[in-house]
């Protein structure tokens, strides 16, 4: 059975599928610093009913009860929450081989990125500024045949796991993998039949905490 969310986990998961920095959550909600949620971070704090009552007077859907105990579900309606994003805790780069395996820690509803397989937390440094590290990529499985150039895509072959820039080499069976950062990183040269899984980036969250 999963564990109940601790009084952060369940502010960060509003604050996630907000789309906000902490301290521009904070503002938001009308406190006066960020302070008052790292608080709650540090578990100095828990989860007061005016810090409470200030998330749902700004953000309706999600349920008092469920942000002041931990009981019943994040949101009161679930008509109200969409299509749930599994967001994963971990770097494509690590994570996604034993993507089966992994428990999402929560979901992430964004609309208007349209439909995703996953979120998860870039860590890695060969995409530059493309891709900065901390940045949450939105995940779409995808047929390797639907690869379109220049796009940015995590590929998974028998030997690695990486997430580039994704070009093809023409006339031949295979692509190129191209760093954001090209001066500190080399291309990777991947044949299409040692190809066992694609994920195209379909949007990107870079937190600004």
């Amino acid at each position: 059975m999963r564990e109940k969310q601790n009084n952060w986990q369940r502010i960060e998961a509003v604050i996630m599928w907000a789309n906000m920095s902490t301290n521009y959550f904070a503002r938001y909600i009308g406190l006066p610093r960020g302070e008052n949620l790292y608080q709650i971070k540090r578990g100095n704090n828990g989860i007061s009913l005016d810090v409470a009552e200030r998330v749902v007077a700004k953000f309706p859907q999600v349920d008092k009860l469920w942000l002041l105990t931990g009981e019943g579900t994040m949101f009161s309606d679930d008509r109200l929450r969409g299509v749930q994003i599994p967001f994963y805790r971990h770097d494509p780069e690590e994570g996604m081989p034993d993507l089966h395996l992994l428990e999402s820690e929560c979901g992430l509803v964004l609309p208007m990125v349209g439909d995703c397989d996953c979120a998860m937390c870039y860590t890695g440094r060969a995409m530059g500024d493309v891709i900065p590290p901390g940045t949450i990529v939105l995940l779409q499985a995808v047929d390797p045949e639907a690869i379109i150039p220049g796009g940015e895509y995590v590929i998974v072959t028998r030997k690695i796991v990486t997430l580039r820039i994704v070009r093809t080499i023409e006339g031949e069976e295979k692509l190129r993998l191209v760093a954001g950062d090209r001066e500190q990183y080399d291309d990777i040269i991947v044949f299409n039949s040692d190809i066992k899984a694609v994920y195209k980036v379909k949007g990107k969250l870079i937190l600004n905490n």
